[in-house]
């Protein structure tokens, strides 16, 4: 009888390239196959890094669900509150200085100093007396939240296969919208919560006692670690550089830079105050209760986060900038047909309105990674996210300028979402990257 070849036969071992890892059991069903040549390895970063995401969706959840009930135990209307909103956004730019440090000191020290910074600025909101207080403390917070978001897409693409990009970093968003589910269901009770919202802020503090587990099962990507080695062969000085970075990536892709800028300043400032201030919307105009608004985002919004992945899927076969244009197009149809269409449609219209927000912003964060090269990467990452920052708040304070107090919200938001429509033609511009290789998708000779 013919027995069965060993692990360390090479003419009998498993080709990576033609079979699929096993499901791990983290990974729910809904969100499609695993494809077919990534490792296990692969699947177990995108776990971990997703761990430290699902927080980081809880915790941007918790203002956008409970912003009502913040707003009043702070005494303000709802203008006043899309206003609140825009300075806790503009709370990210220091993520600015932050995220050009992982191309010097690496992408998981950084990564892990942000789990670290988020976690404590969540516990401070908690505690917030004023409102003033409560920006101060959410400007920590969303400082390291974007740093710790930029991080682990740019962990992700670094380290998978060309042709899996797309639908790494898609499962990476999928399963931190799960986040979001968390945050929907402590906000249905936050009404018999201890200290009410407050209660929800402190559970924010969680990811702290995890961050033993981060340690020893995150690793450095591998090529950091080749730039880092020729850097020290060259005798490049490789220690922390606040500006440099920047300026660096502006001078050499000046083009590709300013492209970045205009697709993120734009698909924020429209899609941010449609989405983060729908709760309220709900809650003020249509009476809903905060278990109404839960019970849709954990049902409907579970069907509309299969966006991150579906999209990521799509772009590695079709294309990034199609499927890129056609959410960006998208999402202002989607914001009329949720603030004006019927109530009894709304939850309804929440999946593909969730669906196009949460697969845009995937598409958005694969793009900025892929063209910009190792050196330059994360950097890149932290100047999506400042246009990204700067275009929510500009957006929210829009939205407060043009809403008249003790008026709906709801035209101004509308109108504002369709920013997101001059993104198509900026997308049409870019060059296209899927299924190339990081190196090939940022070499120097592309403008």
């Amino acid at each position: 009888m013919h027995e069965p070849a060993g692990d360390g036969d090479p003419a009998h071992a498993p080709d990576p390239e033609t079979q699929r890892v096993a499901r791990p059991w983290w990974l729910p069903h809904f969100l499609g196959r695993i494809p077919i040549g990534l490792e296990e390895r692969h699947v177990a970063l995108v776990g971990i890094v997703a761990l430290a995401a699902v927080f980081e969706n809880y915790d941007m959840s918790m203002l956008t669900s409970a912003l009502k009930q913040i707003r009043e135990s702070f005494g303000l209307s709802q203008s006043d509150a899309a206003s609140l909103f825009a300075w806790i956004r503009l709370g990210a730019i220091p993520a600015f200085l932050v995220l050009p440090l992982a191309d010097r000191i690496g992408r998981r020290k950084v990564f892990l100093i942000a789990i670290i910074g988020m976690s404590v600025g969540t516990l401070l909101s908690a505690f917030a007396q004023t409102a003033v207080q409560f920006v101060a403390a959410q400007t920590i917070t969303r400082t390291f939240l974007v740093a710790a978001t930029a991080g682990a897409v740019v962990i992700v693409a670094e380290e998978l296969p060309a042709k899996n990009r797309g639908w790494g970093i898609g499962i990476l968003g999928a399963l931190g919208a799960m986040g979001f589910g968390l945050g929907a269901i402590l906000f249905a009770f936050i009404d018999s919560l201890p200290y009410g919202w407050r209660f929800m802020y402190i559970v924010g503090g969680f990811p702290l006692l995890l961050l033993p587990r981060f340690r020893r099962l995150l690793p450095e990507t591998a090529r950091f670690k080749q730039m880092q080695a020729e850097r020290a062969a060259g005798g490049e000085s490789q220690g922390p550089q606040w500006i440099a970075p920047m300026l660096e990536l502006l001078r050499e892709y000046p083009g590709r830079s300013a492209a970045v800028a205009v697709m993120a300043f734009l698909f924020a400032a429209g899609s941010s105050p449609a989405f983060g201030l729908l709760s309220d919307f709900l809650q003020t105009t249509h009476d809903w209760q905060p278990s109404s608004y839960s019970l849709m985002a954990l049902v409907a919004g579970t069907f509309g986060i299969i966006g991150n992945p579906a999209m990521g899927w799509a772009a590695d076969r079709i294309g990034r900038k199609p499927v890129a244009m056609t959410a960006f197009g998208l999402f202002p149809v989607m914001a009329l047909a949720i603030y004006f269409g019927p109530e009894a449609g709304i939850a309804f219209i929440w999946i593909p309105f969730t669906f196009v927000l949460t697969g845009a912003n995937v598409l958005m964060r694969i793009i900025s990674t892929e063209l910009f090269p190792t050196s330059s990467r994360n950097t890149a990452m932290g100047w999506e996210t400042l246009m990204e920052t700067l275009g929510a708040a500009g957006g929210y304070a829009l939205v407060g300028a043009l809403t008249v107090s003790g008026t709906s919200i709801a035209p101004a938001a509308v109108a504002v979402s369709a920013l997101t429509m001059i993104g198509v033609f900026v997308i049409w511009w870019m060059p296209e990257t899927a299924g190339r290789e990081l190196e090939s998708t940022s070499s120097a000779g592309n403008p």
